[in-house]
Formats: C-alpha cells, sequence, structure tokens
C-alpha cells in the first residue's frame, strides 16, 4: 500500500510507483548537493535524459514522476519550478 496510489474515486485504476516522489525527490536532491549545482537552473529534460545524470537513479524518470518529486522538493523550500520558453524547469536552493 506504501507505494500504491489510487488514481481514481472508484478504484479503478491505480499507479504502482518504484519510489514515491519524495524518495525521487530526495535523490534528485542529494545529486544536485553532492555536485555544488545549488542555485543552478535545469529544464526537466536536462534532469531525466541529460548527459550529467546518465549514471543517476533517476535518468529516464517519467516526465509526471519528476514534476511530483521536483514539487515535494519545492514544498521543502530546496527548489522551485519554473517556467521557460521551451517548456519547464526548476532552480534549486
Amino acid at each position: 500500500s506504501g507505494n500504491l496510489e489510487w488514481l481514481d474515486k472508484n478504484k479503478t485504476s491505480f499507479l504502482i510507483m518504484w519510489r514515491r516522489p519524495e524518495e525521487w525527490g530526495k535523490l534528485i536532491y542529494q545529486w544536485v548537493s553532492k555536485n555544488g549545482l545549488t542555485n543552478s537552473v535545469f529544464t526537466l529534460y536536462e534532469l531525466a535524459s541529460g548527459d550529467d545524470t546518465e549514471n543517476e537513479e533517476f535518468h529516464g524518470l517519467d516526465e509526471a514522476m519528476l514534476l511530483r518529486a521536483l514539487q515535494a522538493l519545492q514544498q521543502e523550500h530546496k527548489a522551485e519550478i519554473i517556467t521557460l520558453d521551451d517548456g519547464r524547469g526548476v532552480k534549486f536552493f
């Protein structure tokens, strides 16, 4: 039950998550901190598919889950999701 989330009120469809969004956010923030990238801005594409994250567990993460992970970081005041010309991005604090 910890990593299952119902997608509708009637409980006819659900999402099974390898990790909760908060856990993904923690992994992403650890990578940002470890590499001295606080106060940096990244596109969602760079985080999920960029060369710099190739060896990280969150590389290839679905965009919807990535956004939820970043929203969890935003609630902790560790990041801010921003709108860029070509889509969404994130600034880490």
